[in-house]
This record gives structure tokens, sequence and C-alpha cells, in this order.
């Protein structure tokens, strides 16, 4: 390689002559020009997919891991992911299910040729998993890979963004108390999120965000975009939180809450457990009591008690009544029973009305799990002692539980797609942002579905777990690297400006110049799409 030739991040070569009918858009001629990657000192090589501007050595990696000098060219150290329908169409050197398919071969290496049994166009989906980024976009997005789906020409541009404007919204399946809203969470010791509005049998947690990213220390923001990188793959992270728990979080896995795995989310609040439960109730109990920490429920005071004609039984609970058999802030947040601070579910009561209540009432007082279930009869004196519960209660306490989902942690990715990645799509960036409102876009994240939100901008949330595993990565900047697609109509793709002169066939990207750069082939790979996932390019919105 002389002194003056340039090495490439995205591995397309020069573009191909446009499409048969198809314009070339203002200005591809200097992107046929444009500089990438100069030769600098012996042996070095700088990359520019990021602001960073890594100067990486023979053999080395660059800071993000994601770049190598390899013989003085620039190749990615992943391989770039692609989602096939078909994983049981077993072709020569491939593994159902995702082995590689094309190696880092020797240069001048042939690629391995799909298997004509494989409808590519229907079959196979390039994702951003792996494809690198050309950030901050002054030149076209990696790839753009045009297809037919449905009969219908399709356009993918696909990318790896860089985001600063990024967060993830974890959800915690938990009645236990995890700190007060607004407060820090932590993450070896540093600032990351705050704990945010509490949902139904959830408690949520907002994690990451620019003000943390950019807006602190240089530490602050590194360990943010660590911990933000290891839960969108799906790993575990250790949080504290200040004045409440601490909590080990892993998407897709029960929360470990305190050192305690977490095993159920309730079904309801205690009213509506009783709603649920109170006729299989009705002639075994006398009264039940179900604890929360949000609304504890009254049986023989609630509206279903009532319906039943059930004798009010005298009981008198602490906390403030909303309605008939409905009591709020029996107790403190916390990690006992129902979410509460009690060990000892006697404490939220009373003493009885001597009036209405009779020696030998039975009471059951259980959790909105059922984990935390006690029996007793009231003596003489009307106090309530512990007996052995009977096999029928037990059986509906047991049912609680049964009801119950498993406790799991979910994380979603959220993120702004600027106007500099836009950029990588079109010559004007605006007009992606209302192809996406007008549904003429269908966004994605590794082929999983994107939610976009609406109002201005491209801000989407995913579903971590729907993804490919690894699918993030982290820049020194410092800033999350997550995938993203955009898929198309081509003829829409071309009314809003895009790289025409950029568009590779898809067969034509798998077997030559999208998966070798200056001869150093990149690895792809094929995955099978994710369990549940539509597929990317499929009737609904896209072709509907």
């Amino acid at each position: 390689m002389s002194e003056h030739e340039h090495t490439k991040t995205d591995g397309l070569g020069d573009p191909p002559p446009p499409q048969p009918g198809i314009a070339v858009a203002a200005g591809a001629e200097a992107w046929r020009a444009a500089p990438r990657n100069e030769r600098l000192a012996a042996h070095k090589i700088e990359c520019n997919a990021c602001p960073v501007l890594c100067q990486i050595s023979e053999g080395k990696v660059g800071a993000c891991d994601r770049y190598a000098n390899q013989a003085g060219v620039l190749v990615r150290a992943d391989p770039v992911l692609l989602v096939r329908r078909r994983v049981d169409a077993v072709a020569a050197g491939e593994v159902a299910g995702g082995a590689d398919l094309v190696p880092f071969l020797a240069a001048g290496s042939a690629p391995v040729p799909l298997d004509p049994a494989d409808d590519a166009d229907a079959a196979i989906f390039v994702t951003a998993v792996g494809a690198s980024t050309t950030y901050p976009d002054y030149k076209p997005a990696p790839f753009i890979v045009s297809s037919r789906a449905e009969g219908v020409d399709m356009v993918t541009v696909v990318t790896e963004g860089i985001f600063s404007y990024c967060s993830l919204k974890v959800k915690i399946d938990t009645d236990r108390w995890l700190g007060p809203e607004q407060a820090n969470v932590r993450c070896q010791g540093e600032v990351v999120g705050h704990v945010t509005t509490a949902e139904y049998g959830s408690q949520m947690l907002s994690l990451g965000g620019v003000h943390h990213i950019t807006g602190g220390s240089k530490k602050e923001g590194r360990i943010t975009v660590d911990m933000m990188a290891a839960l969108g793959n799906q790993q575990a992270v250790e949080l504290s939180i200040d004045g409440g728990a601490q909590v080990r979080v892993q998407a897709g896995a029960a929360p470990v809450v305190n050192g305690v795995p977490e095993v159920r989310m309730r079904l309801g609040c205690g009213s509506a457990t009783i709603g649920i439960f109170a006729q299989q109730f009705m002639g075994l109990v006398d009264e039940v009591v179900v604890v929360d920490d949000h609304i504890t429920g009254v049986l023989t005071e609630h509206q279903a008690g009532r319906c039943l004609g059930m004798r009010r039984s005298g009981l008198k609970i602490r906390g403030r009544k909303s309605t008939p058999g409905r009591y709020f802030q029996v107790a403190n947040p916390g990690t006992g029973w129902g979410g509460t601070d009690i060990a000892d579910p006697l404490s939220i009561l009373e003493p009885w009305d001597a009036d209405e209540a009779w020696a030998g009432q039975r009471l059951l007082m259980v959790s909105t799990t059922g984990e935390h279930a006690a029996w007793f009869e009231l003596d003489a004196a009307l106090r309530p002692q512990p007996a052995p519960m009977p096999a029928a209660v037990q059986a509906i306490v047991e049912r609680i539980g049964e009801n119950c989902e498993p406790s799991l942690c979910t994380v979603l990715f959220v993120g702004g797609a600027g106007g500099s990645l836009r950029a990588g799509v079109t010559d004007n960036p605006v007009r992606l942002t209302r192809a996406i409102k007008q549904s003429l876009v269908n966004v994605t994240c590794g082929g999983a579905p994107a939610y976009v939100w609406p109002g201005g901008g491209i801000t989407l949330m995913v579903d971590v777990t729907r993804m490919p595993s690894h699918s993030f990565g982290t820049v020194p900047t410092p800033a999350i690297v997550a995938p993203i697609e955009f898929s198309m109509r081509l003829d829409d793709y071309q009314a809003l400006g895009g790289h025409m002169a950029y568009v590779r066939p898809l067969a034509q990207a798998l077997a030559t110049g999208a998966w070798h750069a200056d001869g150093a082939p990149t690895a792809r790979r094929f995955i099978a799409p994710g369990p549940g996932n539509p597929w990317p390019l499929g009737r609904a919105p896209l072709l509907g």
C-alpha cells in the first residue's frame, strides 16, 4: 500500500454504476472521491469510524475493540450478523443456527456462494450488528442493500449508530421497595440513573442518558456506558440505590434484591386479590387480609365480601381508608410482607371491635404473591392466636402463587437517532424522519422491531432480549454503539434523497465488496430470527 492509499471502515469499496432507471443522488461523485482513512506512520493507520480517530498499530485494535489493523488494512473485529429465515437449509461449511459462514480468509480467497436453494432476497436480512459505522456521517451508511420481498423492490440501510442521547428503561418485577422515586442509582459508586415511577407489580429504573454519559466526570461517563452496554448485551450488573436496596439486574433473568432472588410478580394489589379469590374463600375463612404496600384488602368490608353476604368480622386495620375494604399506607415500603417493611402481619392490626368479633373467628393473612401467609384463630379475649392452616385454605394460598408470573428484569434501550446518523441514509435527513412517521420506513435494531415515539425526531425503543446477543458496544467519547436498520421500498428511498449510487443488490453484497476491504475479507455469520420477531421486510406495516 502506498503512502497515499486509503483504507476503508465500511468495506464497500468503490460504488457501482447506478442501477438502470435509477437517478444518482446529488453529490454521489463527491462520495466516490472522498478519502477514507489515511496511512500514517509506519505500521499505523487511522480509523475514522468515530471522532476519536485512533491510530492503530499493525495487529492491534482501536479503543472501541471494533476495528483492527490487519496487515495495514482497517478491518472489523466482529462478524457482521445476517438473519436467515430458513436456518434448516445447511450449506457447505455452515452450521444451522449460527456459525461462521465466511471466516477471516486469506487475501484473495473466493467468497462462499449462497446455496441456490436459498431464496436470498426472501430469506436473508442484513443487520447492523458488526456492520460498523460511518459516524460522523459525512459519507453513506456502511451497507445500503437492495432486495425483493413479496415481489416488491426494497432497500435496507444498515449502520451501527453512535448514541450519546440514549438510556435504558429497566422494569424489575418485584413488590420489594428498591428506593424512593428520584433516588440516585449507582454502579461502582458512580451515579448512572435514578428510580422512576413504579408500575403495576414492578419497580422502574431509568439508567444512562446524556447527562450521565457526557455531562459528568470522565469516570461517570465511562462507567455509565459500560453499564449500559453490559445490560444491553444481557449481562448481569450490580446496582445500588441511595437510601434503598442493592439489586442485581439482568435482562430476561430474575432480579436479586439485597442478595435474595425474586421469584414471583404479584397478580394484583391486595384489593384485586380479595376480589379474585373471594368466592373460593367463602365458607373456609371468616376474614382475609391481603397485605400490600399499595392497597391492602380486607374481605368482609370489601365489596366482594359484601356481595357474598359475609358477616363483618370486627377487624380493625391501621392505615388510611380508601373505599370499604381498601386501605392505603398500612406500613412503610420495604422488603417484607407485600412490599412493606413488616415481618409480623399482626403489627398492622388494631384491637377487634368487641361488638362484631367473636371467639373462634378464623383469620387468614396473606401477601399479594402468596409467599407470606399465616393462619390465626381468635381466643376468648379476641386475640389472634397462630394455628395450623387448613389444607383447603393452603390450596388457595398456593393458587395465589400459581397466578403470579415469574419475576423478571426487562431492559429497553431508548435512543435518539440524530441528524448525523440520518445523513448516512439521505442527503436530506428530515425526509427520513417524515417517512418513518408516515410508516413508509420500518426501523429495526439488529432485526428486532423498534417502537418509534411520536413527535419530532427519531426516538426509538427496543427490547434488548429480542436483539442478537452482544449487539451493543461503546466508544471512548463516551457513547453507546447500537445497531439500527431502515427498510423501505426502493422508490421511496430514492424519493427521500437516498444515496442511490451506494445501493448494492443483496446477492452482490454477499458475494463481493461488502465483505471484502482491500482483499481482507470480513467474517459474516448467519443467525436465526429472534423468537417472535416479525420479519423486517414483512407485509405489515411496510408492505401492507
